[in-house]
């Protein structure tokens, strides 16, 4: 048995929660993954799974040896590292993750730029509106749009964002343009759901920051969606500056309430400590910060 083979599928089997989980992440027989937890319980003399008929709990031991698995896991794919020379030299593959908009518009034509510089470096760019757990996901580094909640990730601050209330001038020529947060009640509104918690329509003013939204007419889980809705005169949105930068040029939309807006939003590069420990990834971060933060 290939005790670090067996480790790795253990892992996959709780990240998923279920057997059927871990064999579609893992392209492998279901019968594979099942054999190859059943022979670590054999060899370790326990069991580490309870198996139910919806999805899979850990037992005590089971918590216990996953734990030492993850460190085990890391601690060998470091040495691999070590070996390979990715501590010494800018090599390997590089994974980076970043929002869906501000990712193809900021990030790719600095990867671009990089991948030319630099050959022996591959990478692989996630763009998703959710937050990837880097830890999780085994992703090197993220583009953190917010202020930051996780202490245990190194950040370097590249500039900030806007959230800017807008509509088209269609929609506001037959509506008008409300002259406070509190007119906003009366009128329609386009939503972006594409985080796990949306936004409040907070803003800012001489008495303090509330919140108020319109009423909700139509709410989509892509930029692309809410921008368009919008730019067709269908309602209110409110979204960052980076993702209507075009249509805010174009006068497609047009920035209102201006005078209420609320702080502009960070944003970072963040990696976790362990991901700082490698060559390509300060390389990386070197070459894209400065240009970030000339982009914004």
């Amino acid at each position: 048995m290939d005790r670090l083979e067996s480790m790795s599928v253990l892992l996959a089997v709780v990240e998923e929660g279920s057997l059927s989980g871990a064999s579609r992440r893992l392209r492998a027989p279901l019968a594979t993954v099942s054999r190859r937890v059943a022979e670590l319980e054999t060899h370790l003399g326990t069991q580490l799974l309870v198996r139910t008929s919806r999805r899979i709990q850990l037992t005590d031991a089971g918590r216990v040896y996953v734990e030492a698995a993850k460190r085990i896991l890391e601690q060998v794919e470091e040495a691999e590292r070590d070996a390979a020379g990715e501590h010494s030299a800018p090599r390997g593959e590089l994974s980076m993750t970043a929002p869906i908009v501000f990712g193809r518009t900021h990030v790719l034509p600095i990867a671009l730029g990089f991948l030319k510089e630099h050959p022996e470096i591959d990478l692989k760019l996630l763009l998703d509106d959710r937050q990837v757990s880097l830890a999780e996901e085994h992703v090197d580094l993220a583009v953190r749009i917010g202020h930051l909640v996780d202490s245990d990730l190194r950040a370097t601050k590249v500039g900030e964002v806007r959230l800017v209330c807008c509509a088209s001038p269609a929609y506001l020529a037959n509506r008008g343009a409300p002259a406070a947060p509190r007119d906003l009640s009366a009128h329609d509104g386009v939503t972006f759901r594409g985080f796990k918690t949306a936004p409040e329509w907070r803003y800012r003013g001489d008495t303090g920051v509330w919140a108020a939204e319109p009423r909700q007419r139509l709410a989509v889980n892509s930029t692309e969606a809410a921008v368009a809705a919008a730019a067709a005169g269908l309602g209110v949105a409110r979204l960052l500056s980076y993702q209507i930068e075009q249509e805010l040029r174009s006068g497609a939309l047009v920035p209102i309430l201006e005078d209420f807006a609320p702080e502009p939003l960070p944003v970072n590069l963040v990696c976790p400590e362990t991901s700082l420990r490698l060559r390509k990834v300060r390389v990386f971060l070197d070459w894209t910060a400065p240009r970030l933060r000339a982009r914004l």
